[in-house]
């Protein structure tokens, strides 16, 4: 049984599903989201996504996804939504709220971070991921 997030209509596939949309999107900095859940699960960031799941499953509305309804929600059920797909759909639906300065903090860092790791690989003598020291470590095999 699919459910509807209780905060947007999204449909998430289980309960699970739910809980990751829910703390992910509140932690993305989505106001909406983040009162949902400290009025309905205040202690929603130190549960698993199983706990939160349970939680949160009650407060949402079961989607029926047996029938051709099913592919009137937006994507193929056959094929799972990634969370790139999903927040990325999110991001441009109505009510958007501006990133937290901790989310947007651990974004700026994740950025520099991938720049860094980017030189550095260029810095390394690396050769689609294989290090000079690897390749001459099998050039001594020989």
């Amino acid at each position: 049984m699919s459910y509807a997030c209780p905060v947007c209509d999204t449909e998430q596939a289980d309960a699970v599903h739910l809980a990751n949309h829910l703390a992910i999107t509140a932690s993305l900095g989505r106001q909406d989201h983040s009162e949902w859940l400290a009025e309905h699960a205040p202690e929603w960031s130190e549960c698993t996504p199983a706990e939160l799941g349970e939680i949160v499953s009650r407060y949402a509305p079961e989607i029926d996804t047996s029938g051709a309804e099913a592919s009137s929600h937006g994507h193929d059920h056959g094929r799972p939504e990634s969370l790139e797909e999903g927040l990325a759909r999110q991001s441009r639906q109505p009510g958007r709220g501006a990133l937290s300065a901790e989310a947007e903090s651990v974004l700026e860092e994740a950025r520099e971070l991938t720049q860094q790791m980017a030189s550095d690989g260029d810095d390394d003598g690396s050769v689609d991921g294989t290090t000079a020291a690897a390749e001459s470590t099998d050039d001594s095999r020989t």
